[in-house]
């Protein structure tokens, strides 16, 4: 019998990367559950079911038992969750503990996509805005969810993930995305001063591969998905080679983050591309 995977956020960014490789098994049968608060139909790839609603509401929407469930349908911006404080709530803590009930009564394990903010600043980070709090603690809840109910689950942290399908435009853009728009429309690259903040981009088919494998083959936390390679957001500007407009500081905006990959590369895991590759691309591709 097929292997019912369920993906939670399967029309965004890297759900859909995610559901797309997922659905290229033929023992699987993958479904997204997606509120499209970030996610879009223009993310739809073939061979996977789509429901649309909330993580909060996965009891009700979801009607089969699935297998695994990769719950990655977060709300995941750093700055603006200051403006978004309900949205936060709603889709990360009403959404967790939903989520965790369903994978409980289903017996099934929980890959959960957990944040590199955590380990931000030499732990700090881990409060530095509600977006950070909410994913720190949730990683706290699912490993409770293990000792308390014996839930298997694995715990992945990504960094800074680039690639194609990444928002492009509006206050929820990625920064990668952003600077390529920028560029193709002879823009100045902005950045959040101070510049200096150093970032471990890693591109989107990486994380896929980490993703899939620790689903396959983890258990436990800290399973760094993130490129040994860090740049401030200065040097990636250099690289696009566009001109340079510096914003005000925002509140919280880390400097760095420890990369924490020995788990996930104890399974085989390596990143494969880089960020200068990608630009270079790009560029080749006249910003498209």
């Amino acid at each position: 019998m097929n292997r019912k995977i369920l993906v939670t956020g399967g029309a965004g960014f890297v759900g859909s990367h995610l559901c797309e490789r997922l659905s290229k098994n033929p023992n699987y049968e993958v479904y997204s559950l997606d509120n499209y608060f970030t996610g879009s139909e223009l993310n739809h790839v073939p061979n996977v079911t789509y429901i649309r609603g909330n993580t909060k509401d996965i009891e009700k929407l979801v009607t089969f038992t699935p297998d695994m469930v990769y719950h990655l349908g977060e709300y995941s911006r750093v700055e603006q969750s200051f403006d978004d404080i309900e949205k936060v709530w709603e889709y990360n803590k009403d959404g967790i503990f939903a989520v965790l009930e369903f994978v409980r009564k289903a017996g099934c394990k929980i890959l959960y996509a957990g944040s590199s903010t955590k380990f931000g600043d030499g732990g700090f980070g881990r409060n530095a805005s509600p977006y950070a709090w909410t994913k720190a603690t949730n990683t706290e809840l699912v490993m409770n969810y293990g000792t308390w109910f014996n839930v298997p689950y694995a715990i992945t942290y990504f960094y800074n993930v680039y690639g194609p399908r990444e928002i492009q435009t509006g206050k929820y853009a990625t920064l990668i995305a952003l600077f390529k728009e920028k560029m193709k429309n002879s823009e100045n690259l902005t950045i959040v001063s101070p510049g200096t903040q150093k970032r471990n981009f890693t591109h989107i088919d990486d994380i896929i591969d980490g993703l899939i494998l620790v689903g396959e083959n983890g258990y436990g936390d800290e399973f760094g998905i993130g490129s040994d390679e860090a740049f401030t957001i200065l040097e990636v500007a250099q690289m696009y080679g566009g001109k340079i407009e510096m914003l005000p500081e925002r509140k919280g905006n880390r400097m760095t983050a420890d990369v924490m990959t020995l788990k996930t590369e104890a399974l085989g895991w390596k990143p494969t591309r880089t960020i200068k590759e990608y630009i270079e691309e790009q560029r080749k591709n006249g910003w498209k």
